[in-house]
């Protein structure tokens, strides 16, 4: 008899041929490289953490594990998401013009968890997207995980350009749009309301499905909020809307939504059954509670007041530390400042200077799902206070200065 030693194996088979399409996550890698204390880092859309409300989150969490409440808060629970957790976004979702019935929230593991959704519950492998140029990058992975294909829509500081998205509709038949309208991500620009009341006109002449991705909206430092896209004639009735509480309340609680059309809810349901069965039981209720307590208006306030402190502390130092002749947005909300170094200059080169430095950013290039401009990038100042963000700019200089 053959003894095990010598027994012939093949190799197993290849993952799915669909992955080769999808890039990694470069911020999630250069998130890696600025793991370390000394790094101050621009790279990350990464809420402060010494602003989470932990008294609040320590007293919903003990609320949902005390007598009569741990046994629901420990077991399966609906697909749909908690019902009072359902109430409370429904009703956060009327705060932004966009009125909503609590059957109408699907609760998702993070807005990411929504875009994933999103995608399964309306592309086929070949089926088009059009995505702003440039567009979230995790969105983008999503997308193409379907095996769907991405289609760049030039874009400017009032969103998507009109004309090309209707001549590029004409030309690929896409299933659906993607948007970020307010605070955007990478760039930070925020979609006029005259600019939101066209766009939802042509999305509804066009046949177009609408994700619109709002995660950023109740970080406004300046102005007066916007309704949301699905809110304005010709969108209402084909309006993905997702939205998170990782960025006003925590990240790790993983506590997403999205509000869809009836047509999709079953689609949506079943994508998500399949995925995970439903989020968090435990987290649900605490962030249930958290919203039903009364504190969390307060509590964004008090965001929207550090924000825009360090906002305009980066905004401040940025046009002496970037090489003469650089561009850059000045938000009015959101976490991110989108740059242009002048022709010429390489952002993924500075980075390995600034990284010699301990200072950190994102090159612009990936966001982008057509051609890259290779002299863009995107720095996020919710991370550090002021004092850190004069020292990061500093070190940021003598990068630039070395260069």
């Amino acid at each position: 008899m053959e003894s095990v030693n010598t027994v012939r194996r093949r190799p197993p088979p290849e993952a799915a041929r669909r992955l080769a399409g999808v890039g990694s996550s470069q911020v999630r890698e250069i998130l890696a490289l600025t793991a370390r204390a000394e790094v101050i880092s621009f790279a990350g859309g990464l809420p402060a953490p010494e602003l989470f409300d932990v008294p609040a989150l320590r007293e919903a969490f003990a609320g949902a594990l005390a007598d009569g409440r741990a046994e629901r808060a420990l077991q399966y629970s609906t697909t749909e998401g908690h019902a009072p957790l359902r109430e409370a976004l429904a009703a956060r979702m009327e705060a932004r013009g966009l009125p909503t019935d609590p059957d109408e929230i699907l609760v998702t593991t993070g807005s990411q968890q929504a875009l994933g959704l999103a995608a399964a519950a309306l592309l086929d492998p070949g089926d088009v997207v059009l995505v702003e140029d440039p567009s979230y990058l995790a969105a983008l992975q999503s997308f193409a995980l379907t095996g769907a294909r991405l289609i760049p829509v030039p874009a400017g500081p009032d969103g998507p350009d009109l004309a090309a998205l209707g001549a590029l509709v004409a030309e690929h038949r896409p299933k659906l749009l993607y948007v970020v309208p307010t605070f955007q991500n990478p760039t930070g620009r925020t979609i006029s309301r005259e600019g939101r009341v066209r766009l939802a006109q042509l999305v509804g002449e066009l046949g177009l499905w609408l994700v619109e991705d709002d995660p950023y909206g109740e970080l406004r430092y300046d102005g007066e909020a916007l309704p949301s896209l699905g809110s304005f004639p010709g969108a209402e009735d084909r309006t993905l809307a997702i939205s998170s509480l990782s960025k006003v309340l925590a990240p790790g609680l993983r506590i997403g939504w999205l509000r869809a059309p009836a047509a999709l809810h079953r689609a949506l349901t079943v994508a998500k059954q399949a995925g995970d069965l439903h989020t968090s039981t435990i987290d649900q209720m605490a962030a249930a509670a958290v919203l039903a307590g009364g504190g969390m208006e307060a509590h964004v306030e008090r965001l929207r007041t550090a924000y825009r402190a360090r906002r305009d502390a980066l905004l401040g130092g940025l046009g002496a530390t970037l090489p003469p002749g650089s561009r850059f947005n000045e938000p009015a909300g959101g976490m991110f400042v989108w740059a242009r170094l002048p022709d010429g200059h390489d952002a993924a080169e500075l980075l390995e200077a600034a990284l010699r430095h301990d200072v950190a950013f994102v090159p612009g290039a990936p966001f982008f799902a057509g051609a890259a401009d290779h002299a863009t990038l995107r720095l996020s100042f919710t991370t550090h206070p002021p004092p850190e963000i004069a020292e990061g700019l500093r070190r940021l200089g003598a990068a630039v200065a070395q260069g």
